[in-house]
């Protein structure tokens, strides 16, 4: 009898053992990566990413961050996915909230398991642009990126509207759009490309991200189930809303949180809340008139050089139509499908 014993207790023990071998084998062939330091850090959103050095033999098969307000964040918790296999890649860190500290780890997953980058914190701005003032009598609906990025939406006449200027970073692909921050390369672009404001992430939160129109064309741009909204669509909206030179007022949000003064005949009666994200030039890449001028992309060409775009100011009632060179970035709204 005490030989069976013995014998069971080996056993148990070898079992055990090998298990330990097997799992800590396995282990050893999770991914092997880095966290990429936190950038363009604003009020809802940062830019992170990752470095897989090695996949240990396993493919791996999913990759991105994922970030908490808690130490040591997991992909239990908010992640992104982007893409697969080792090597550097970026990620969009969004629908974050305003002054609050976040940890942040990039992930590798392959057969064997998920490996984890080290971790990093930061902690969003506190969103010194102010809120965005939107119309209390007016019941909005929401609608919401690939990115995470929730948007307020209104219905005017026939048609749905986005309240807010776009600011995704991604195609509804999945695909990143980049982010061109110099001036003469983005002045010899002809591919698709956004910036903010001055190169400042913190301003995205409230005016939206500008757009070259080689990423409005690409079809690719709204969120899905919505579309740049084509030049004939603006016209509707300016038509229903009494014409060109009474329509501005009825879009622009109120006040002088955002417009310069006098922010002339702003009403916001139709919950548009048109604000003035500027735009960034064609020539050399400069920005100007935030605060001046609110300028949106249609999805309309004019012929070989440039598109259709709408534009409203602080000093006027009118909203006025242009036709503009490709390589100019302006704020987009999308209208609902």
């Amino acid at each position: 009898m005490k030989n069976k014993s013995t014998f069971l207790r080996l056993s148990l023990f070898i079992i055990g053992l090998c298990l330990f071998l097997v799992i800590g084998c396995e282990k050893e062939k999770i991914p092997m990566l880095s966290t990429t330091e936190v950038s363009e850090i604003n009020t809802i959103s940062a830019m992170s990413g990752g470095d897989i050095s090695n996949d240990n033999g396993i493919t791996v098969t999913a990759r991105g961050v994922c970030w908490s307000t808690e130490q040591n964040p997991t992909i239990a918790d908010n992640k992104t996915t982007d893409g697969t296999g080792t090597g550097s890649f970026t990620s969009a860190i969004t629908g974050l909230t305003a002054n609050t500290t976040y940890y942040v780890r990039a992930y590798a997953t392959n057969s064997a398991g998920t490996g984890y980058g080290n971790a990093r914190s930061f902690t969003t701005l506190e969103g010194n642009n102010g809120t965005i003032v939107f119309n209390p009598d007016i019941t909005y609906g929401t609608m919401t990126d690939i990115e995470g990025n929730t948007y307020k939406t209104v219905t005017i006449g026939t048609q749905t509207w986005m309240a807010e200027n776009l600011r995704t970073t991604k195609y509804n692909d999945g695909t990143s759009i980049p982010n061109v921050t110099d001036g003469t390369a983005w002045f010899e672009l002809f591919t698709g490309a956004y910036c903010n404001y001055d190169n400042d992430p913190s301003k995205a939160a409230i005016y939206g991200r500008l757009y070259n129109w080689y990423a409005v064309n690409t079809g690719k741009l709204s969120p899905t189930g919505w579309h740049v909204a084509t030049d004939a669509e603006w016209t509707e909206l300016i038509e229903y809303l009494g014409g060109e030179e009474v329509a501005g007022g009825k879009l622009k949000e109120t006040g002088t949180t955002h417009w310069n003064s006098p922010n002339y005949g702003a009403t916001n009666e139709t919950g548009f809340t048109a604000l003035p994200g500027g735009y960034r030039m064609f020539d050399g890449g400069a920005f100007d008139d935030v605060g001046a001028y609110g300028s949106w992309w249609s999805a309309t060409g004019g012929d070989p050089d440039g598109a259709w775009n709408r534009y409203v100011y602080y000093y006027g009632n009118n909203v006025d139509r242009i036709l503009d060179f490709e390589i100019s970035g302006y704020s987009v709204r999308c209208v609902k499908d």
